[in-house]
């Protein structure tokens, strides 16, 4: 049974990949500081998959933590989530972001190295493609980016791939993922915001629920079907499949891939609103904004390299997305305590 080492483990993205990993076989060893999560969702994987993960509470800034996980494991592989990932908060402490989620990827790459470690599926984002040209977007577009935290993710692959051209033996997949919403069917685990979510779907669950009064919606002037931003957003639970089959491919493939994770589809702000209201079972009210800087009109996926080469595809819809973040949603009205 192959042992992967999960960074950032009790996070969103983390925890429903920590579920994937076990139930397909794999043991699993967490790596969390806990700053943008609980140690409860420990037992919450453990009560849908039978099996708690080991766990550290360690930061990838700690180098000698870090050694300790690989001395007192024989780790086969590293899943890298840890890091910070507020756009709007990247602009405003860029220093923050560069120490945390570049420094502390390399402490994590070093630590690999010295334990003979070197296959990696790496946290990517689709925001390393800066304002693409056109729609989908494959992997062989331009990179830019236009806020430090797509920055470190830009750096991050760059630093990935001339760790593989130094030395063949690593495996590394970089995985760009598109627009992550959904929880997990059982609503155990889900997505859980500090403040007030920066992201679409958590903002229009708490609409939902009575804690926000409306939803924003910046922007009806795109030259979209109708006039608000389009988005590729892709169900959790599909997200994290994905990360299995780049493992498999990664155990038995070298170098770096580049690979997107999305569904191929495009569904825009009021879109995702009006199936959410099918899901909740009642009208959201919203409001119209100004256009944010940087935002642009639509981005979406092409997915052809991850089923030609993973054999993976998102299987979820839209509409099922939208119920299981309710359906979270309702379950854990305080969050996962």
């Amino acid at each position: 049974m192959a042992v992967i080492l999960v960074t950032g483990g009790t996070g969103y993205i983390g925890s429903h990949t920590c579920v994937e990993l076990i139930q397909a076989g794999y043991e699993v060893i967490v790596l969390d500081n806990l700053y943008n999560s609980s140690e409860a969702v420990l037992n919450r994987i453990e009560t849908i998959t039978g099996t708690k993960p080991k766990f550290y509470k360690t930061d990838i800034l700690d180098k000698e933590g870090l050694r300790r996980i690989f001395a007192e494991n024989k780790i086969d592989a590293v899943i890298h989530f840890a890091g910070y990932k507020a756009v709007g908060e990247s602009v405003q402490i860029p220093l923050t972001y560069y120490e945390n989620n570049i420094s502390g990827s390399v402490n994590l790459y070093e630590a690999m190295k010295e334990a003979g470690c070197k296959t990696l599926v790496f946290s990517s984002s689709a925001t390393v493609y800066g304002s693409p040209k056109s729609c989908p977007i494959r992997e062989d577009f331009p990179v830019s980016t236009t806020n430090p935290y797509g920055s470190t993710k830009l750096m991050n692959e760059m630093i990935l791939q001339d760790v593989c051209v130094s030395d063949p033996d690593w495996s590394v997949m970089l995985l760009r993922y598109f627009n992550p919403i959904g929880a997990h069917p059982s609503g155990l685990i889900g997505e859980v915001p500090n403040g007030i979510p920066n992201n679409l779907v958590p903002y229009i669950a708490r609409v939902a629920n009575g804690t926000l009064e409306f939803l924003r919606v910046f922007g009806n002037d795109y030259p979209t079907p109708d006039g608000t931003g389009v988005r590729d957003y892709i169900h959790v639970v599909d997200l994290a499949k994905g990360h299995i089959s780049a493992l498999r491919y990664a155990m038995e493939h070298k170098g770096a891939e580049k690979i997107n994770l999305g569904t191929g589809n495009g569904y825009s702000v009021l879109e995702v609103l009006h199936a959410y209201e099918e899901a909740c079972g009642k009208k959201l009210p919203y409001k119209i904004m100004e256009r944010r800087p940087g935002d642009i009109a639509e981005c979406w996926a092409d997915t052809e390299k991850a089923w030609k080469l993973l054999g993976w595809k998102a299987e979820y819809d839209i509409q099922a997305m939208c119920e299981h973040s309710w359906n979270f949603t309702v379950k854990n009205p305080d969050g996962i305590r």
